[in-house]
């Protein structure tokens, strides 16, 4: 793999860069040939938070992984597991999808076994519903609703529409609305 590692408001130091490379250079253990695309690495710093980037383009699979953290070295190490998480999720499809048409050769390479005893399943499981009413207001209400209960995002019955929206707070800061089409 090569390497583009670029900095923004901070300056990508010969510690840094070999760091960044030895971590996602421990990527290739779960390919059978490593992969032979670019590696692009943003890193930057916002209100002493250190930020990094990371994409993978590959045939028929784009590996994006993204963290934000007050430590770059605890950034890095995060932004690696995101990204192993995401290829033994491809893997498993991938290697279901040629077990089922009967082909012989698997893409990847055989995982071992997380010493934590995690599963390489892609099941989804869901471990709480909530049920609610849903009471009608407008959207600034459903923004006081949400900070006062500390949620990321809320449901509400739009007063004026009489549609199920959703205001949630973006990353920077600020608020958002999705509301159905008609």
């Amino acid at each position: 793999m090569k390497y583009n590692i670029r900095g923004e408001n901070i300056e990508v130091t010969g510690a840094i860069r070999d760091y960044v490379e030895k971590k996602i250079g421990k990527l290739e253990r779960y390919f059978d040939t490593p992969p032979t695309s670019d590696v692009h690495v943003n890193l930057s710093v916002y209100n002493d938070e250190q930020q990094i980037e990371v994409t993978i383009p590959m045939t028929d699979l784009l590996l994006r992984g993204e963290v934000q953290h007050v430590d770059l070295y605890a950034a890095i190490d995060l932004v690696v597991d995101k990204l192993e998480r995401q290829i033994r999720k491809y893997k498993t499809k991938v290697n279901r999808k040629f077990r089922q048409k009967g082909a012989p050769k698997h893409i990847f390479a055989e995982l071992e076994k997380e010493a934590n005893g995690k599963s390489d399943s892609d099941e989804i499981e869901i471990v709480r519903t909530k049920r609610f009413n849903l009471k009608p207001m407008d959207s600034e209400e459903a923004i006081l609703q949400m900070d006062m209960l500390g949620h990321a995002f809320f449901v509400f019955t739009n007063a004026a529409t009489d549609d199920t929206n959703v205001v949630y707070r973006r990353k920077d800061g600020r608020y958002g609305l999705i509301e159905p089409m008609s």
